[in-house]
């Protein structure tokens, strides 16, 4: 009996899928974020200032849709915290760090100079895993 070309095909993205951390427990939703966080601010060192920059940084280039991909994916953290009924405040205040990066980030030259330094998605992911450790404590890892 043939198999047909698209289950061929699902089966071969099988172990890719298993992989992802999906779902809405809050270890799935910590290792969603981090692994955002990594890709949006610490995917590359550049050797001679020994810092990471990610995707954030090298989209903001790209005037207007580079900021705005970024942005929305920086919103993608905010949903992931109301998903995990985080206080309102606390959102709210994701949101303007998501904001002042896109705000200050689309001015020309100088908002890439500000994308290496103000790093939203970091500060975002803080106030996730401070909120996971006190209310999801199974969900902490311990880090090297």
């Amino acid at each position: 009996m043939d198999v047909p070309k698209s289950t061929a095909r699902l089966r071969k993205l099988e172990p890719l899928v298993a992989d992802l951390p999906l779902g809405t427990d809050p270890l799935a939703v910590r290792r969603r974020v981090e692994a955002l966080e990594r890709l949006l601010e610490g995917m590359i060192e550049i050797p001679v200032l020994r810092r990471k920059v990610g995707l954030d940084a090298i989209a903001g280039v790209i005037p207007v849709a580079g900021d705005l991909v970024t942005a929305a994916m920086g919103l993608y953290l905010v949903w992931e915290a109301r998903n995990l009924d985080m206080p309102r405040w606390q959102l709210w205040r994701m949101i303007a760090n998501v904001g002042i990066d896109t705000a200050v980030g689309a001015v020309p030259i100088a908002g890439d100079l500000f994308d290496l330094l103000y790093r939203s998605n970091t500060r975002n992911l803080r106030i996730i895993r401070k909120h996971l450790d006190r209310h999801h404590p199974a969900t902490r890892i311990i880090e090297s």
